[in-house]
């Protein structure tokens, strides 16, 4: 099938449903009230709480959710098959992943902008608050400790990125000061800061930077310690956001989130002009069920293609960070349930690139491959296509091909599209690092420890641990080990989210159906993807992994029985007393 009607329909398709089914989630089931004080106003300190203008908000929810999720999982996923990547990408997203988010963030704007996990005591009990706070704490661990290495990784891959990533942070600064504190209008200064930005990326076209290994030795020339390029940037990256995790939100995270949101809206532009120019064929198969050395396709590309369709994580962001600075809850949509909407998009267009536009010609060892030649070659085995290195590189080869065709030199095109990789994955790290602060403030409220709630230890305890995580075997690389159990725990965690927002809405005595069908889905198949995951560590005998992984599935267990009990009680209390009268807020259309 041609790229383009597959691209064009995709766009239409998530228009209508932002203007339908968003619509209708929002004024019929959550019932958005414009007139309901937000948190942000009503606990402004100008730290964490801090009312946002509509559109930056935007653009930090969607480049934290974004991250390097919505690349590397397509990019896997279409060993499958272009065609059931493509559906998930599309149905999950508008059906589950945009009704998880716009759930998550509606209803922390309506417990004072606390975390999902955290409002999960009041709804249901105490012991599923802990239970919660402690998964999402695990899974976030996770993320600030891999997401270095991530960033590391591509920074190897890709030096024609770092000066851009680097020198992102004063424009970002620059940004936020013009803005929040000389109140100056907000488009002059962002054309500023994007054109300082692209300014970047053609000197880091011409100016790569690589990190060298750095060697301490003794004064007899005896080394004692050595440490590789990975291991300095996951320090140099962990001390930045310690830093940037404790300052205002408004200081820098907005403001680079916000020239992340222009970046990126560019970048899928030439994607966009370059899948009409050059129009490339699907060069991938539309359904390919048994890749070699593969796993079966149900459930694993549920779990594999994340952030293109629905992610756990994404509930973390807007709870934490985004439910705090939305400054009307009329703009929920559009930054809950629109930004997942434009990340589906992102991953439609990783579909294509991946398997269409590498078809234009993937060049290995010397020698040039085309076609179906091309994907086959690179997408050879699921040994071939899984590591980051080979995810990445499909996703870059594909789309430079595509901005080729556009005029873009190939240098100039990596470059775009490794600061592009990158910066996203820089912005989860952000997000996650100041979520786990969160998240340690929220522990330590209910272990009454406070002092472990201020800003600095809390940051301090999530910045510590993740160091540990990655150092544990002296590399910086030690996160990676636990890197198989992300997968089911973060689409477990969108499943336990789901949950929390289904018996919200059945307290209010509000429609139930449109959160719970896909909670069951999402618990139903990654439970099962997390079964496989466990029996392989066994069959493996790699122990730790397996005790882990028990661990998590006892407690997202408990935490289900838990929460069933609790929608059975409302249920039965509501058949008990037919006389009483729901809680209604007003229908406002939006």
């Amino acid at each position: 099938m041609n790229s383009v009607i597959i691209a064009a329909g995709s766009a239409i398709l998530y228009l209508v449903a932002y203007h339908t089914y968003g619509k209708f989630i929002a004024r019929k089931v959550f019932k958005i009230n414009p007139k309901n004080i937000c948190p942000s106003v009503k606990y402004d300190d100008d730290v964490d709480y801090v009312p946002t203008k509509k559109s930056i908000l935007f653009g930090h929810h969607f480049t934290s959710i974004a991250g390097t999720g919505p690349i590397v999982g397509p990019a896997i996923a279409i060993i499958w098959g272009w065609v059931p990547a493509l559906v998930w990408s599309l149905f999950g997203a508008i059906f589950m992943g945009a009704v998880h988010d716009f759930g998550a963030l509606v209803v922390s704007l309506r417990h004072q902008g606390r975390s999902i996990g955290d409002i999960a005591g009041d709804l249901i009990n105490n012991r599923v608050r802990a239970l919660f706070l402690i998964i999402i704490f695990f899974a976030l661990l996770i993320v600030v400790a891999i997401f270095g290495v991530v960033i590391a990784k591509c920074f190897g891959m890709y030096p024609q990125a770092v000066l851009p990533v680097w020198l992102q942070i004063p424009i970002a600064l620059g940004l936020g000061y013009l803005v929040c504190k000389k109140k100056f209008p907000v488009l002059f200064p962002s054309i500023i800061a994007i054109i300082l930005m692209y300014i970047t990326i053609f000197a880091g076209a011409h100016f790569p930077m690589e990190m060298p290994t750095m060697l301490f030795a003794n004064k007899a020339g005896k080394t004692l310690l050595s440490l590789d390029p990975t291991a300095i940037w996951v320090v140099l990256l962990l001390v930045y956001v310690y830093i940037a995790s404790t300052l205002p939100v408004h200081v820098l995270l907005q403001p680079r989130d916000y020239i992340n949101s222009h970046q990126l809206l560019i970048a899928m532009g030439l994607l966009a002009l370059g899948v009409l120019f050059t129009h490339p064929t699907m060069a991938a198969p539309a359904l390919n069920l048994h890749p070699k050395g593969a796993p079966p396709i149900l459930p694993m590309i549920f779990v594999v293609l994340a952030c293109g369709a629905v992610s756990g994580f994404h509930s973390l962001v807007s709870s934490g960070t985004s439910s705090k600075q939305c400054d009307c809850e009329s703009n929920a949509r559009f930054i809950g349930y629109g930004s997942m909407l434009l990340e589906g998009m992102l991953a439609v267009f990783v579909i294509i690139a991946c398997g269409a536009g590498i078809g234009l010609g993937l060049t290995d060892d010397g020698e040039t491959f085309t076609g179906a030649a091309a994907f086959s070659h690179q997408y050879s085995s699921w040994a071939a296509a899984k590591g980051l290195s080979s995810k990445i590189n499909a996703f870059v080869a594909g789309a430079t091909q595509m901005l080729a065709g556009i005029g873009v030199p190939k240098e100039v095109a990596i470059t775009i599209l490794g600061v592009f990789i990158v910066s996203f994955a820089a912005t989860t790290l952000d997000t996650a690092t100041r979520i786990q602060r969160y998240i340690v403030g929220e522990l330590a409220k209910l272990c009454k420890v406070p002092f472990l709630a201020g800003k600095h230890p809390a940051t301090l305890i999530a910045v510590t641990t993740a160091f540990l995580l990655a150092f544990h075997n002296g590399s910086g690389k030690g996160a990676l080990r636990l890197w198989p159990l992300f997968g089911c725990t973060n689409q477990l965690l969108a499943g336990l989210a789901l949950l929390v927002v289904t018996v919200y809405l059945a307290k209010k005595k509000y429609p139930i159906v449109f959160t719970l069908l896909p909670m069951v889905f999402m618990i139903f198949m990654t439970g099962w993807a997390m079964t496989d995951t466990i029996k392989g560590f066994y069959l493996s005998k790699d122990w730790l992994l397996l005790g882990i992984g028990i661990i998590i599935m006892v407690l997202e267990i408990w935490m289900i029985i838990e929460s069933i009990i609790v929608l059975k009680n409302i249920f039965s209390n509501r058949e008990d007393d037919k006389t009483a009268e729901p809680f209604l807020e007003p229908e406002i259309g939006i």
